[in-house]
């Protein structure tokens, strides 16, 4: 009996389903101009978006990690380099007697400077801009 009612139900259900029209999709890639502008910058290995490579005016160091053996790791705009290595032409080296500081070498050979963690330095000028200004953080309630 059971069985029997089921079919019935199943019954009224398909016959009251109506047919869905299917939507067209449109376009979904490229119309056929832009596929043989594709293929022809292809054959002629042009890059699909010139990169222009323009070098870092300043250096912002974001931390470091000390290990007590081998080299450590000093962040540098965002970046993990390794203590003494260069990263776009500035070798990082940590400051042992000073944690809260890093000297910097820009350029080949030129004079170290110290910068606080969080700090930029500036290549131009050769000043470190720290990252709460003055070194004073105030609390106003």
């Amino acid at each position: 009996m059971r069985s029997a009612i089921a079919l019935v139900v199943l019954g009224v259900l398909a016959a009251a389903a109506r047919p869905v029209a299917a939507q067209a999709l449109g376009r979904l890639f490229f119309t056929p101009e832009q596929r043989d502008a594709l293929d022809a910058r292809r054959r002629a290995r042009l890059p699909d978006a010139p990169v222009a490579a323009t070098p870092s005016r300043s250096t912002r160091i974001d931390g470091y990690v000390m290990r007590s053996g081998g080299k450590s790791t000093v962040w540098v705009n965002g970046e993990p380099v390794a203590e003494g290595s260069p990263a776009d032409e500035v070798r990082a080296f940590l400051r042992r007697d000073d944690p809260g500081r890093v000297s910097l070498s820009v350029g080949g050979g030129g004079p170290r400077v110290n910068v606080n963690i969080g700090a930029t330095l500036d290549h131009g000028s050769g000043e470190a801009r720290d990252l709460i200004g003055n070194g004073r953080i105030r609390v106003r309630r």
